[in-house]
Formats: structure tokens, sequence, C-alpha cells
């Protein structure tokens, strides 16, 4: 496993990141303790770095994996919450349900631009105040956006950004995979410390995996490659192939077969998820919520607004 250093924070992180989307309930619903032995085994082979959010749902598992106290991971959260008060109640609740005394790195979730870093400034105040206090360790931002990634950059507080790039330029919401990595090593010459999302495509690049993630880890500037995984099997492999090599046999253990967003049929059409979707994917017929498979770039963000707990990423 390689590690790498996330800009000036001091950080050391493996190559791989463990992305918890995956395992929680926006997606494969695991449960608890086998979300956990994932995770475990991911810590065993060599990952340091985890990568959740408030909205996941997953701080049980990476309680549960923690409990032994053998590892001490490198743990990113995120919260969408714009005020002191509403971030200073996420710090919390991440730190009291994942049994932490402090977290690494904690984020802005989806920020856009600079106006959208504007709307946030008291929840970046408290952040700030946060990391005096020694709760956190480090300030970040995710973002799906070339503005988002520009903005960071040139951000006095901001030290870690978490941006979407993969080879197809999937869910890159202003611009292609080319114009995005130049921002990535813009805010990497700028001392940020960046780490990928969805090099994947959200799953839509599963059939071409390898050459994917061989993209995406060679970009300038990424420290580290955040990777759904839901099973050991797939640890292995993504292990593998952040080491350059192919095994045929665990590849056909693992599959090839794309993700897709499903909604089931007791959908009300109650328009919930389409008010969120960032891509436009979703949209309401016949008294329904239907999804353009073209367009959904399989977050999964949308099933957390949902009261009937209708979507989910299969």
């Amino acid at each position: 496993m390689q590690y790498r250093v996330l800009g000036a924070t001091g950080i050391k992180v493996s190559a791989i990141c463990f992305g918890g989307l995956t395992i929680g309930p926006l997606q494969a619903d695991l449960k608890i303790a086998e979300g956990a032995e994932v995770i475990v085994h991911a810590l065993e082979r060599g990952i340091n770095f985890l990568d959740t959010a408030e909205s996941y749902g997953t701080y049980p598992y990476i309680k549960e994996a923690l409990a032994s106290q053998r590892f001490k991971p490198v743990i990113t959260s995120k919260s969408y919450a714009y005020t002191w008060q509403g971030m200073k109640e996420s710090v919390e609740r991440a730190l009291d349900e994942m049994a932490l005394t402090s977290i690494d790195i904690f984020m802005l979730h989806e920020q856009e631009n600079e106006k959208t870093l504007r709307g946030h400034r008291e929840a970046l105040e408290y952040l700030a105040y946060a990391k005096q206090q020694g709760l956190i360790k480090a300030i970040g931002l995710s973002t799906h956006s070339i503005a988002g990634v520009m903005a960071a950059a040139d951000h006095p507080v901001i030290e870690v950004i978490h941006p979407l790039i993969n080879r197809a330029g999937i869910g890159i919401m202003d611009g292609t995979a080319t114009t995005m990595e130049a921002a990535i090593q813009y805010a990497w010459l700028r001392g940020k410390g960046l780490y990928a999302m969805k090099a994947l495509g959200g799953g839509n690049l599963i059939g071409q995996a390898y050459a994917a993630l061989q993209y995406v880890r060679n970009i300038p500037g990424l420290a580290s490659v955040a990777v759904g995984m839901k099973t050991r099997e797939e640890v292995d492999l993504n292990i593998t192939w952040f080491e350059g090599l192919r095994d045929p046999l665990l590849e056909a253990r693992v599959g090839g077969t794309g993700r897709r967003l499903h909604i089931e049929s007791w959908c009300t059409g109650c328009g919930s998820c389409g008010e969120v979707c960032r891509y436009q994917a979703l949209s309401l017929k016949d008294g329904k919520t239907v999804v353009d498979q073209n367009m959904c770039s399989l977050c999964g963000y949308c099933a957390a607004y949902c009261p009937d707990f209708c979507i989910k990423v299969v």
C-alpha cells in the first residue's frame, strides 16, 4: 500500500480510501456486523483512510469496526449544516456515534461554488473553532463542480478538497474531466490536500473499472481515491488494481455487473427526491418518480430524502 500526505495537513493516507456510502442504508444496506467486517478487512489490508458523511448513516459501521481499538484510521466526515449551531451538532453527533474523541477531517458536504461557501460562513467558523479545540484536525469540502474546487483552492480555511473526477466526466456539473484535472492541479499547487470521489462514475464505469481507476490514481495532486466497497473480495480486487496488477480469477468472482438507481413500486410521487437531484435525473410520470439512467450519477443522495424509503442504488 502506498501512502501520501494530504497537502499541508501532515495527515498521511493510503492511496485507496474506503468509501463508506456503499455499505450503508442508502445503497447495499448491509447489517452493521457485515459492513464492519468489510471495513476491518480493508484496514487489515493496509487501507487507513475512511470516508463517511452524516447523511450516509454509516457511523454505526465505523464504530463497530473500531471497537477493538486495533486500528486508528484517518476518518473524514461531512455535513450539509450551514449555521454555527447546526455544524456543532453535526460534529458532536459524529464524535458520539463513532465513539471518537476527535475526527481527522470534517467537511462541508457538496459545495458548488464561491457563493455556497459564503452561505456556509457560520459553519466554517464553527469548524475553525472546533479545530482550535482539538475536535477536528483539518477542514475541507466535497464538491461535484470545478467551481467548487477553485473556490476551495483560494479559501484560507479550507485545507482538504474531495472532488468528483472520472475519465468519462460523469457527474461533473460544470465541465469535463480535463478541466476538472486542471482545477485539481491548481488546488494542489495552492497547498491543498485532495482525494477523489466517483472514480467509477457511481458504478457507470464498472465495465472498465481497471482503466478508470488507473486514470484517477495517476492524476497529479490526488493523494487518495475513495472507492465504495461492500465485500471483502471487492476490497482485495481494488487493492490489486491499485498495485497495477490484474487477477482474472478475482475479477470473475467480483463480476462486472453495472449498478442502477431503483425506485420501488410503492412510490407515492411526492417529488422530494427530484427536488434535490442536482443532475435532473428524476421526474414524475403518472404519479410516480422515474429515473433517467443516462442522467443519473448514482450518488444515491436522493434516497435520504425519500420519506417512504423507495430509492436504492442496486
